[in-house]
Formats: structure tokens, sequence, C-alpha cells
């Protein structure tokens, strides 16, 4: 199984690790067949995710697109970060695996999870995102 230089990179130094006390959203995914569980904390100021930071426990993938994927909404604004598709997190990461492509569908959940947290903690419907992931499982499993 050969990994791109990009996915590599991000195993082996990964960005944004670790929790955030005070997050203002946190979403946590797995997929029991392969065992990864991904957890996703953001902190929102106005409309913009201005920090994110995840744990990963999992595959070198699951944290690869778990780095990438807090790279590609941190900064953004909430609108843009609910676009994120597991196809941008693997185009980001030059490429996946066949047999890994899941992770980039996790990546693609824990963030959605952690906007939907905000979201419930904030007193805005949650269900358009979470409509969105449930959709995406069927697809993917």
């Amino acid at each position: 199984m050969l990994y791109s230089k990009k996915v590599m990179d991000h195993f082996a130094n990964p960005r944004n690790v670790g929790e955030i006390e005070d997050a203002d959203g946190i979403g946590e995914v797995g997929n029991a067949k392969c065992g990864d569980i991904m957890k996703m904390y953001i902190k929102v100021d106005g409309d913009i995710v201005s920090d994110c930071k995840f744990k990963t426990f999992g595959c070198g993938a699951a944290v690869a697109t778990s780095s990438i994927a807090t790279e590609m909404i941190k900064g953004k604004r909430i609108d843009d970060a609910l676009k994120l598709t597991n196809k941008a997190v693997i185009e980001a990461l030059d490429g996946l695996p066949s047999q890994k492509i899941h992770c980039s569908v996790l990546a693609e959940q824990a963030v959605k999870a952690a906007l939907s947290d905000y979201y419930r903690k904030n007193g805005i419907d949650p269900e358009p995102i979470m409509g969105k992931i449930d959709a995406h499982k069927s697809e993917d499993e």
C-alpha cells in the first residue's frame, strides 16, 4: 500500500493534535469495522472556525485525514467548513489507497459532528448537517 508524501507528512507530523478545553463544538465519530476513532474540537469566533484540534485513535491514514481536515477548516467561515467533503480531503492529501477512503469519510463526519454540536449548543437546529452525515454513511458502508 503506497501513501503519498503528503499522507506520510501529516502522519509523521500531524497538525493541530490535542484538545480544546473550552471547545465550542466537539464531534466524535468512529468506525467499528476498522477501529478508527476521531474526536474533533472546534472554537468558533463569530462565524469563523478560529481553532480546530483533533485526537485520533487509528491508522496512519486516519491521523493524516484528521490532520489535513483541521487545516482545511481552520480560519474558514462555518458555511465553508460545512462544505468539506471526503473527496476534498483525499485531493488535499494527493490521494489515498482505496481501502483507506473510509478514513477521509470519518474526517468529514468528525468536522460536521463538531459543527453540529456547536449548533446544538447555540440553539440552532443541527438537523441539516446531521442529515448529510447520515446520507453519507449509507453511501460508503
